[in-house]
């Protein structure tokens, strides 16, 4: 079953440092707006439906989340969509707030169109972010009450459902304990020396008509060489003396 709404973020001002999680959102995910085309783009989740699109040429964006000031209030699990009918959607910390964050990639694939964009952010555990599930004061607090999925679990999962991951980036070298920035020179030398340690992922995949096999698991066919059509009566070896003998 899914988690209750009152578990969810139901806005960036509910995480400690969700105004600084925000604005680098925003700021990354500039850069991919112009390139979604379509007529309708999904924001699933209350955060989603507070970061600020610009530039993107999607005509209808929507909120769906079962909270208050959503566009259409539902459950993550049964989106109540055509099947391919949106062009992309945008989740912010959702995985980590559900029971089976599968299912809801599932949904997700169902509603998109073939090609379509599926943007996901979320929390990674192998970073200083982590500190919050140890210290007391914050395990129950917002976002450390989620569950935190290693990236390389949610790649595996769109790899399942057929996805091309097109980007793949850590952002924010925090422990998102407060809005006060990190040191400037721990926060340089974290990035250059170890820079799968942001404190979110931001995964970028396309969807696929079908999925991709892995280069490594591909096996070459073999091609079989040419043979005599065989003859009703007659061996190939035999049909090849008689071919002789008649020349």
């Amino acid at each position: 079953m899914p988690l209750s709404s009152e578990s969810r973020p139901s806005s960036w001002d509910s995480l400690p440092a969700g105004e600084t999680i925000k604005r680098e959102l925003e700021s990354k995910l500039a850069y991919w707006w112009p390139r979604v085309f379509g007529y309708h783009l999904l924001r699933l989740g209350a955060l989603s439906r507070e970061l600020e699109i610009k530039n993107c040429p999607v005509g209808h964006q929507f909120s769906l989340y079962p909270g208050n000031g959503a566009s259409i209030v539902a459950d993550f699990a049964s989106l109540p969509l055509a099947p391919a009918s949106i062009d992309a959607v945008v989740m912010n910390l959702v995985l980590e707030f559900e029971a089976n964050p599968y299912r809801i990639l599932r949904e997700a694939d169902r509603v998109l169109v073939s090609g379509g964009y599926l943007f996901i952010v979320g929390i990674n555990p192998f970073s200083c972010a982590f500190f919050g599930k140890l210290l007391p004061r914050f395990q129950q607090a917002l976002p450390w009450s989620g569950h935190f999925f290693m990236p390389a679990r949610v790649k595996d999962w769109l790899g399942l459902l057929g996805y091309q991951l097109v980007h793949d980036e850590r952002l924010l070298y925090h422990s998102l304990l407060s809005e006060a920035a990190p040191l400037r020179i721990w926060h340089h030398w974290q990035q250059k020396w170890l820079p799968g340690t942001g404190s979110l992922y931001l995964l970028v995949a396309r969807k696929l008509d079908s999925p991709l096999t892995p280069l490594g698991d591909k096996r070459r066919q073999r091609i079989p060489g040419w043979q005599p059509t065989p003859t009703p009566g007659f061996s190939g070896r035999q049909l090849e003396r008689r071919t002789k003998e008649e020349q």
